[in-house]
């Protein structure tokens, strides 16, 4: 069987078989064309064939795809680059990739945690970054000096107790994010600014709300966490980064909108290398954050016989707010303003005490801390006993109650809640009638009738075509039992691969997810 490639202008013909495979081919056309392959650490070199605007995959053959004779083949030398770096989040068990210039291994290790902030949305005080031997990075200090090389997988580590709090912080669940707070004054404190932060990047705007009921203010700086708050020459230049920067980076445009609503003070926040909320969404090339932070500072503010543009108002309510803390400092008889730790209160000295940041878990915490500021008197044996009695019963009636959350993705399709029900219902099933659950990336891609079961009677076909429900319940009802996937995953998965075939019609696209079915059978 004969077949055209076509590369870089060159059209040539190739005599192969009808079932040679993708690899094969690209083995041909690397050789004819004398085609330069390489990899290093930096990234690879590697060639790319198209079929009917699809990408080969180098396991399929030629007639896999319908692939027939004459048949016209793209080639494309591409370049994959490599992560220079890769970052293990404690919390959320996802590797991050630095797709940076080599040259960040020169750098010091605050310029990294730049990086990863604007990545992950995570404050640079909550957190911490490790070797892989467990070594904690200094930000003074380069990372050469931590013998960091291309590829190095490197460890982000939170405060203990905290991977709970932060993840609810992620997926905006206001409850969660209320059940692990700490129970210490200037520790909640810290976490509300967090908790405000985090949701700012991630436009929650439900635990945004809540936040500023709580009296955080968007133009307030994260800060420290209070174990760390002596130390001022070592912190990193960003904590002084506000919430109202963290909207601006993310192009949050309602969450923006809040903010200012809340305090136009924001509009003139500065952050650590002094950018304003304006300046910064202009540097990431967030259009409509641009436009309406530049309406609302051209605006003008209305008094009853006064009109004030709105940097005026803004320079008014500065001072404002600079008398009264005045008026504030002198009311205190005196005595000079004491910052940082006190006595008696926890401090974390780097490489002296024991490490504070690990990431361990709430409940292996166990924050007792609020416990002993409490002296009961002891109780007596009646009391006690009574005490133990209460507790039973009180976790006898807990057990019958179920605690609902709400939907991690609001606007997560039908389908996927109907497989999220039947996951629960799997759960509670017996050992023996468990199914396992594949989570099916395609569903938003390819639309498909109501869910079909296995035991259902097949119906006759009608016309000259087949139709998709017709295609769930003959072609794929006898794969699935081999695939590990469910009739209407392998549907889902084969026609979802098949569709990449844009220059194909929909019959063709049909035969191909048939065949494809088909050889994930056999292999």
């Amino acid at each position: 069987m004969r077949i055209f490639v076509a590369f870089e202008g060159s059209f040539e013909a190739f005599d192969v078989s009808a079932h040679e495979s993708v690899e094969a081919i690209k083995q041909m056309v690397k050789d004819y064309f004398h085609i330069p392959l390489s990899e290093d650490q930096q990234g690879r070199w590697y060639l790319e064939l198209m079929y009917a605007g699809a990408t080969l995959r180098n396991s399929w053959s030629l007639s896999d795809v319908g692939i027939s004779f004459c048949s016209t083949l793209k080639c494309f030398l591409k370049k994959e680059d490599k992560p220079t770096l890769y970052v293990f989040n404690a919390v959320t068990q996802e590797m991050m990739p630095i797709m940076e210039n080599v040259s960040i291994l020169g750098k010091k290790v605050s310029d990294l945690r730049t990086l990863v902030t604007l990545r992950c949305g995570f404050p640079v005080s909550i957190y911490c970054l490790r070797t892989p031997k467990g070594l904690e990075m200094y930000d003074c200090n380069t990372l050469r000096d931590y013998h960091t090389d291309i590829g190095t997988t490197l460890r982000l580590d939170v405060w203990d107790g905290w991977k709970e709090f932060l993840m609810g912080c992620l997926l905006g669940q206001k409850s969660k994010v209320q059940r692990y707070l700490s129970k210490e004054g200037p520790v909640l404190k810290y976490q509300k600014r967090v908790a405000l932060y985090i949701a700012a990047f991630h436009g929650h705007t439900e635990l945004t709300e809540w936040t500023l009921k709580q009296g955080v203010q968007p133009h307030e700086a994260v800060g420290v966490h209070p174990y760390r708050a002596w130390c001022h020459e070592a912190l990193h230049t960003d904590v002084s980064n506000c919430p109202i920067h963290a909207a601006a980076e993310a192009g949050q445009l309602l969450i923006l909108k809040a903010f200012v609503n809340c305090n136009v003070l924001c509009l003139e926040c500065k952050n650590a290398a002094g950018q304003t909320p304006l300046a910064i969404a202009a540097k990431h090339q967030h259009k409509d954050c641009v436009l309406y932070l530049l309406s609302k500072m051209c605006s003008t503010v209305s008094f009853l016989k006064l009109s004030v543009p709105m940097r005026i108002y803004i320079k008014i309510k500065q001072w404002i707010v600079r008398a009264q803390n005045h008026r504030g400092h002198k009311s205190q008889l005196g005595r000079a303003r004491v910052s940082g730790a006190k006595v008696g209160d926890t401090v974390v000295v780097d490489g002296f005490t024991k490490p504070k940041m690990t990431s361990k878990s709430w409940h292996k915490v166990g924050d007792k801390s609020w416990q002993s500021t409490r002296s009961k008197p002891p109780l007596s044996k009646q009391q006690s006993n009574r005490k133990h009695v209460d507790s039973s019963v009180i976790s006898q009636r807990d057990t019958r109650k179920q605690i609902t959350f709400p939907s991690l993705v609001p606007n997560m399709s039908s389908e996927l809640q109907s497989h999220q029900k039947e996951n629960q219902r799997n759960k509670t099933a017996p050992a023996g009638r468990k199914e396992k659950h594949i989570k099916n990336v395609y569903l938003p891609q390819v639309p498909l009738p109501p869910v079909s079961r296995v035991d259902y009677s097949h119906p006759v076909f009608q016309g000259n075509a087949p139709g998709a429900d017709c295609l769930l319940r003959s072609f794929f009802t006898s794969f699935s039992e081999h695939s590990g996937r469910t009739p209407r995953e392998n549907a889902i998965y084969c026609l979802a691969v098949a569709s990449a075939f844009k220059e194909k019609p929909w019959l063709q696209q049909l035969g191909i997810a048939k065949v494809l079915a088909k050889k994930s059978v056999l292999t």
